[in-house]
C-alpha cells in the first residue's frame, strides 16, 4: 500500500524523491517523510510529518536535500495511527540506520519484546519500528551492514519491499523483498528503488523486477543482486510500458475524472489486434502456450478483490452463456483462508488492476497448489501476478491512477469477453454467433463515448441527490455486479451508504429501507429481465422511493415509472455492463464532488492493497 522511493545519484535529491512521492501519493496518504546522509558531515538528515507531500514539502520549506542517497515515503497505516512519529522513514536506536517498508512485519511484537530486554527503546507503535531496530541491533554486533540486513530478514515473518541507507557507508542504498512489489530504475550513473515504475519514469525507462527473497546494494560499484542466503542472481533489464504523460494530468481536474474519459481510447487498446472479424475468431497472444489446457477445461474459478471481483461476476455470465463452463467467482481474501475442491482441469483466473494485491496472489499460489492452471487479468505489465501466473491477458490501458478503478474495470469485462469468446469458439459458439459478438465488440469504444456524454445531466442529478446518505442499486442477471460496482463507487468516493443488490432480493428485507427520500438505482436495459425489472421498480414506486433508471435508449415506458431517466446505447445483452457502469461511475466523481471530498485520494483506502 505505502509508496517507496529511494535514489541514488548526482541529481537533486530534494526534486528526486518529492515528486516521486508526489506520484506514488495514490499508495497511502496519511503521512510522508525524507531521509538522506549530507555528504560533509555524515549524518543523517530526517523530515517527516504527518498529512500528504504537499505537508511535506511545506515543512521542508526551501530547503535543499542534501548529498546523493536519500530514502522517501508516503504511508497507508497499518500498525499504529497516522502521526508524525509513526511516519517513516523509521531510524535504529544508534540514529545511523533509516528505512523505509511497504508490508507487514508479523512477529513483530515478539522483535520488539527481545529487543526490549536488550535495552533497546522503541519510539512509534508501527511494526516496520521493530524492524529497523533488528537490523541495527544485527549491524552493532557484525558491523556488515549488509550481512546483519539478510539476518534480519530471516528473521522477520511477513511481507516487506524496503530500502535503507545507513550513515557509516554514506554512498550505497540497500532494498530488499517479500511479498511487497519493488522495482530498480537503471539510470546514467543513477539507480532509482520504487514501489511501481510511477515514480521512476521521469528518470529512466529501464528497470529491474526484484523477485521475492532478493536483497539488491547499490553503490559506486554498481548493482548487485543476491537471494536471502547470499546466493548471487543476474537480473535482466525490462523496459517499461507507460510514460511521463500517461501519469500526468493534462487538461482534468482529477485523476479519476481523466481514466472515466480514457476509457474509449482504453478500450480501443484493449481489444486491438484481437479481434478478427474476417475469421470469427480472437487471438489472445498471451495465451497460446496454453491453448490445450484452456480449451479441455472443465471449471473455471475466478477470483479478485473490490472492483476486480465485480468484474468476474460479469465474468461468470460470459464464461457460462458463451463458453458452457461451469464457473465459480470467489472474493480472493477469503478464497485463501479456504481448503477449495479443485478439480481436475481447473483454470483459475485471477484479476487485477496493479497485479500485487496480496489477497490475490495468495489465492493464486493456493490454486495453484491444488493443482489448478492459473491465468492473470491484469493491466500492470511486468507486475508479480503477470510474472507468477501460467499466462495470461494484458488490459493495456495504461496506468490508472485514481483510487476508485474505472478505465481497469471496463478493461477487465472486456477481457473476459475476449477470454470466454476464445473459449467458447473451440466449443460451442458458432462461427455466425462469435462474429456478431466481435462486431458489437468493435463497436463498443464509440458507444461509451456516447455514454460519457450523459455526465452533464448525472452532474445535475447528483447536485439533487447527494445530500441523502443512503442509497439502493439494483439491478438483475448480469447487472446485478454492476449495481455492486456503482454502490462501491459511491461509498468510496462521496462516503455514502449504498447497498447493491440483486433487484430480486429487495423485497426480502432491504425493501424495510425504502421511503420517500432514498434514491434507488435501478440498472434496467432491454433484456430478458427487463419485465422483472419493470414489476421490481413498481415495488419501489409504491414505497415512494426516488427511482433512477440506467436505460437503452428509446426506451420510453420507463420515463412513466421514475423520477430519471439516463440513457445508454443499446448493445447485446451480456455485453451491457460495458456501459451501464459508465452514468454510474459519474455518479460517484461528482456526488463526491459536491459533498467536498478528494476524489482521486478517498479517506482510509489505498490504490494497490499489497498487505493482508
Amino acid at each position: 500500500m505505502c509508496g517507496i522511493i529511494g535514489y541514488i545519484g548526482e541529481k537533486s535529491l530534494r526534486d528526486v524523491l518529492l515528486n516521486g512521492l508526489r506520484r506514488l501519493e495514490y499508495r497511502g496518504y496519511d503521512s510522508a517523510g525524507v531521509c538522506a546522509i549530507e555528504e560533509e558531515s555524515m549524518r543523517m538528515r530526517l523530515c517527516k510529518t504527518a498529512g500528504r507531500i504537499v505537508d511535506l514539502e511545506s515543512r521542508l520549506g526551501n530547503e535543499s536535500i542534501p548529498g546523493k542517497v536519500g530514502i522517501a515515503h508516503t504511508r497507508w497505516a497499518t500498525h499504529g495511527a497516522p502521526s508524525s512519529n509513526n511516519a517513516h522513514p523509521h531510524v535504529d536506536a544508534s540514529g545511523r540506520i533509516a528505512l523505509v517498508h511497504n508490508g507487514i512485519i508479523e512477529n513483530h511484537h515478539a522483535i520488539r519484546s527481545y529487543l526490549e530486554t536488550q535495552e533497546v527503546v522503541f519510539h512509534t507503535e508501527t511494526d516496520t519500528e521493530a524492524l529497523v531496530q533488528l537490523i541495527g541491533y544485527f549491524y552493532n554486533e557484525s558491523g556488515d551492514l549488509l550481512e546483519s540486513v539478510r539476518h534480519a530478514l530471516q528473521d522477520v515473518d511477513g511481507t516487506f519491499g524496503l530500502a535503507l541507507i545507513c550513515s557509516d557507508v554514506p554512498n550505497s542504498l540497500i532494498a530488499a523483498r517479500r511479498g511487497s512489489p519493488l522495482i530498480i530504475g537503471v539510470g546514467d550513473g543513477e539507480y532509482l528503488v520504487a514501489s511501481d515504475g510511477n515514480a521512476i519514469v521521469e528518470h529512466t525507462s529501464r528497470v529491474i523486477y526484484l523477485e521475492d527473497h532478493e536483497i539488491a546494494c547499490i553503490n559506486h560499484e554498481g548493482l548487485h543482486v543476491s537471494t536471502s542466503d547470499a546466493q548471487t542472481v543476474h537480473r535482466d533489464v525490462d523496459v517499461l510500458e507507460i510514460t511521463l504523460e500517461q501519469i500526468q494530468l493534462g487538461n482534468f481536474q482529477h485523476f479519476m475524472l481523466k481514466e472515466i474519459h480514457e476509457q474509449p481510447e482504453g478500450l480501443r487498446n484493449c481489444l486491438r489486434g484481437r479481434l478478427d472479424l474476417r475469421s470469427g475468431q480472437v487471438h489472445l497472444g498471451g495465451l497460446q502456450s496454453l491453448e490445450r489446457e484452456i480449451g479441455h477445461c472443465r471449471n473455471l474459478v475466478l477470483t479478485g478483490c473490490g472492483t476486480a471481483w465485480h468484474a468476474g461476476l460479469i465474468g461468470e455470465y460470459l464464461f457460462e452463456e458463451w463458453a458452457r463452463v461451469p464457473t465459480e467467482v470467489e472474493y480472493a481474501s477469503e478464497l485463501r483462508y479456504r481448503n477449495p475442491v479443485v478439480e481436475n482441469e481447473t483454470i483459475c483466473i485471477t484479476i487485477s488492476q496493479s497485479g500485487e494485491t496480496a489477497d490475490v496472489l495468495a489465492a493464486l499460489h493456493e490454486m495453484r497448489t491444488k493443482g489448478a492452471t492459473v491465468l492473470g487479468v491484469v493491466n500492470a505489465v511486468g507486475s508479480t501476478i503477470a510474472r507468477e501466473t501460467d499466462a495470461g491477458v494484458y488490459l493495456h490501458v495504461g496506468p490508472e491512477i485514481g483510487v476508485a478503478s474505472t478505465k481497469a474495470f471496463t478493461a477487465q469485462v472486456a477481457a473476459l469477453s475476449m477470454i470466454a469468446l476464445n473459449l467458447g469458439r473451440r466449443r460451442q459458439l458458432s462461427t455466425e454467433r462469435t462474429t456478431a459478438i466481435i462486431e458489437e465488440l468493435e463497436k463498443i469504444s464509440e458507444k461509451i463515448s456516447q455514454a460519457l456524454d450523459l455526465e452533464g445531466q448525472v452532474a445535475a442529478l447528483a447536485a439533487k441527490l447527494s445530500e441523502q446518505d443512503n442509497w439502493l442499486y439494483l439491478g438483475r442477471g448480469v447487472n446485478y455486479p454492476v449495481a455492486l460496482e456503482g454502490a462501491l463507487k459511491l461509498k468510496e468516493l462521496s462516503y455514502i451508504h449504498a447497498e447493491g443488490l440483486p433487484a430480486a432480493e429487495m423485497k426480502h428485507g432491504p425493501i424495510a429501507l425504502i421511503d420517500h427520500d432514498m434514491p434507488v438505482v435501478v440498472i434496467a436495459p432491454r433484456d430478458h429481465t427487463y419485465s422483472k425489472v419493470l414489476a421490481n421498480i413498481e415495488e419501489v414506486k409504491s414505497r415512494n422511493g426516488r427511482i433512477i433508471a440506467v436505460a437503452t435508449e428509446g426506451d420510453t415506458q420507463l420515463e412513466k415509472l421514475v423520477e430519471e431517466v439516463l440513457y445508454v446505447p443499446a448493445t447485446l445483452p451480456l455485453l451491457s455492463p460495458l456501459l451501464t457502469a459508465i452514468p454510474l461511475q459519474l455518479m460517484a466523481y461528482h456526488a463526491a464532488l459536491i459533498r467536498g471530498h478528494d476524489v482521486d485520494k478517498p479517506r482510509n483506502l489505498a490504490k494497490s492493497v499489497t498487505v493482508e
